[in-house]
């Protein structure tokens, strides 16, 4: 199948362009190169540099391409950001989500995938690790964003007769991973640990994450395309890791003491959160298969070749 993957040099979207092609998928990547590289995109894969806010550029990609497939991992993704600037936020991930879905409609893609977000969508929830149906109660315009677009892309799949799959990511590292990232505390640790500085840790280091690597997230993107049905799906582990726990692993995986500094901690960013993935079990065979450890080991491995 022919397949657009938007932000595509990125972290996350070079790793599912790599499990498309590897099926004998036809890919075509648009990125503005914002915060991706060339450098990660598979020699297989066609490229354009393209922001989806450029309505034109976006068109002549779809004309040139038409897709059966369209996955949307074009996004601004740093809750903080978020918070900062919460109108380029919806610009980018509201605005650029529409531009992309028009094109869907009127170039009659078959199925729209969407990389959305667990770990900032349900807030605080009450009971956990917090499944689909779990009150979506954002704490920032990110999850704001990324839930205004779910509800998008419904109405779009509805009107126009496309099919639909929104994939809610726990917090995704691996290789590759940009340490500006919306998961970035993993990234930013092994750069930190790697050049000798403090590692800064906001708040008491109890606050909980859901950690999902990256090989994983794109075997889920790989099972959507071929799911008959529509849905939306959270794609974790199911298990609550704080940030201490990450130091404590990182120790032990890189064989190094190294020092934490506790800091302030930051406005809109959720306290504890897992994600309930037995619907995508249920549903597609999809289960994380990487352990933590194993993950943080690679992704150690990799941050650690990349600096030399």
């Amino acid at each position: 199948m022919r397949v657009i993957v938007t932000g595509g040099a990125g972290f996350i979207g070079s790793w599912v362009c790599e499990a498309y092609i590897s099926e004998g998928h036809e890919v075509l990547v648009v990125d503005n190169l914002s915060t991706g590289s060339e450098g990660n995109l598979p020699p297989e894969a066609e490229f354009i540099e393209c922001d989806v806010r450029d309505s034109a550029g976006l068109e002549k990609a779809f004309r040139q391409f038409h897709p059966q497939i369209v996955n949307h991992h074009a996004a601004q993704i740093n809750v903080r950001d978020s918070v900062e600037d919460p109108s380029l936020d919806a610009e980018i991930n509201i605005n650029g989500s529409l531009n992309v879905l028009r094109l869907c409609a009127e170039y009659k893609t078959e199925k729209f995938i969407f990389s959305s977000t667990g770990g900032a969508l349900y807030g605080e929830p009450e009971k956990l690790p917090a499944g689909e149906s779990t009150p979506t109660l954002p704490l920032s315009p990110y999850g704001i964003s990324k839930l205004s677009t779910e509800n998008y892309i419904r109405y779009h799949s509805k009107n126009h007769g496309f099919g639909h799959v929104i994939l809610r990511y726990a917090n995704v590292y691996g290789e590759r991973q940009n340490p500006e990232g919306e998961a970035g505390v993993i990234g930013i640790f092994c750069e930190k640990i790697i050049s000798g500085k403090p590692c800064l840790i906001f708040g008491d280091g109890e606050q909980t994450r859901d950690y999902v690597h990256v090989s994983d997230v794109s075997r889920a993107n790989l099972l959507a395309a071929t799911l008959k049905e529509e849905g939306t799906f959270n794609i974790g582990t199911s298990i609550e890791i704080s940030v201490n726990d990450i130091v404590r692993i990182l120790e032990e995986v890189t064989k190094t003491e190294f020092t934490t500094i506790n800091k302030k901690e930051r406005p809109g960013e959720v306290r504890r959160i897992s994600l309930d993935c037995s619907l995508a079990v249920e549903k597609f065979g999809w289960s994380a298969q990487v352990t933590l450890h194993e993950g943080l080991f690679r992704t150690w491995n990799w941050f650690s070749a990349k600096a030399g």
